[in-house]
């Protein structure tokens, strides 16, 4: 069982089921208080039912899931995730299980037996937690709309649900839950639905829902970089959500005038112990184009941050552009010029001499790494490259 990771994979199966944060609907359906948009709990449907297979299988990938190597053993991270699932979900709670996945992909979903993925693509990309709140309360709203099953039962969905169902024993884990709702799809109209009661579950939380508006935006700044001005037209990620060019403007107004909390400090706390090994995954991922655009987003908000300084010298030392060695240098100087700055960054920076054929500046830099990690993996090949590089 392995997350996607190929190119352009954060996006591409980024649920176009379950980050539809879109869709613009009636003043009158906001108004609606939030208690009447939370159903009653539900209860496990009779096993011969559409419904009742349905859960019996995700109980099984479940159980996968919980087994895998890409789960998040983090008990305070899952206790944070879980604890604002809880604020938004209310009686729910008792039934969602949060599992949190280590995959660089933007994702999210939320199965109708009440489990919960959350990949760390996302936690990475979010900026505070009103936004995370954002993408949990869109996934609830599928969830309290039940629109999988909905979509399931559609009759014109039977005959593929027969092979897409059968599918699950093959793929297993992570997947089966991304190729069941890429393969019907969410309407738009369901979309709306799962925007109108997630905006409602955050503002009810107290948190400013004007943030979900800035995710589409950082997400559409990625997609961009490659497909273009028009890449949101194209992207299968939006093929059944409302126009491009009102998505954003339709949030706002979902939104409404009112501000509220952000919760900037609680969600960096959280995140902090996790983020390096993101970046590195992110890095790994092998889209830089779209990875600088990311990093570049994340300095803007802390010019000085060593780790995110590292993993922008580090993708432009790989990418290695013309222009790419001396911005490297750069970044990855001030990277290690940083009194927190990552051990790895001193290998890299030493690569980046290297290349450069500064040998004095490669020695520097790879003594400093060697006398940080002795003990590396990689320690017999850098002392290689330092015998090379010595004057």
């Amino acid at each position: 069982m392995t997350p996607a990771q190929g190119r352009r994979g954060f996006l591409r199966s980024a649920c176009r089921h379950c980050l539809g944060l879109g869709g613009l609907v009636s003043a009158a359906a906001m108004a609606q208080p939030t208690d009447k948009l939370i159903p009653a709990r539900f209860s496990r449907p009779a096993l011969d039912t559409d419904e009742g297979g349905l859960w019996a299988l995700m109980d099984r990938e479940e159980t996968r899931l919980r087994r895998s190597s890409f789960a998040i053993r983090d008990e305070a991270l899952h206790k944070y995730v879980r604890d604002l699932v809880c604020r938004l979900g209310g009686e729910h709670c008792a039934d969602v299980r949060v599992h949190l996945v280590r995959s660089p992909q933007f994702n999210a979903t939320m199965a109708p037996n009440g489990m919960m993925t959350v990949y760390s693509g996302l936690l990475l990309r979010v900026e505070n937690e009103a936004q995370l709140a954002a993408v949990l309360g869109h996934e609830l709203g599928h969830y309290f709309e039940r629109h999988l099953v909905e979509t399931l039962r559609d009759r014109k969905s039977r005959a593929a649900a027969a092979t897409v169902l059968a599918m699950f024993g093959l793929v297993g884990g992570l997947a089966s839950l991304g190729v069941l709702a890429s393969h019907f799809g969410f309407s738009r109209d369901q979309e709306a639905r799962a925007d109108q009661v997630g905006m409602r579950l955050i503002q009810a939380a107290g948190y400013d829902g004007r943030q979900a508006a800035l995710i589409w935006d950082n997400l559409l700044g990625e997609l961009k970089i490659t497909g273009g001005e028009e890449a949101g037209k194209r992207s299968p990620m939006f093929a059944t959500h409302p126009p491009v060019e009102s998505r954003r403007d339709d949030l706002m107004k979902l939104a409404g005038d009112g501000g509220g909390r952000l919760g900037v400090a609680e969600f960096d706390h959280a995140v902090a112990p996790h983020r390096f090994e993101w970046l590195e995954e992110e890095i790994r991922r092998g889209q830089f184009e779209e990875s600088l655009v990311l990093f570049n987003r994340l300095l803007k908000r802390r010019p000085g941050d060593a780790q995110v300084l590292f993993a922008r010298g580090e993708v432009r030392r790989l990418r290695d552009k013309p222009e790419d060695l001396s911005q490297a240098l750069q970044d990855l100087q001030a990277a290690t010029s940083e009194a927190e700055s990552p051990v790895l960054a001193w290998r890299s920076l030493g690569l980046a001499h290297r290349r450069r054929s500064d040998a004095a500046a490669a020695a520097e830099a790879f003594q400093k790494y060697l006398a940080l990690v002795p003990e590396a993996g990689d320690a017999s090949v850098i002392q290689s490259y330092l015998t090379e590089v010595k004057p």
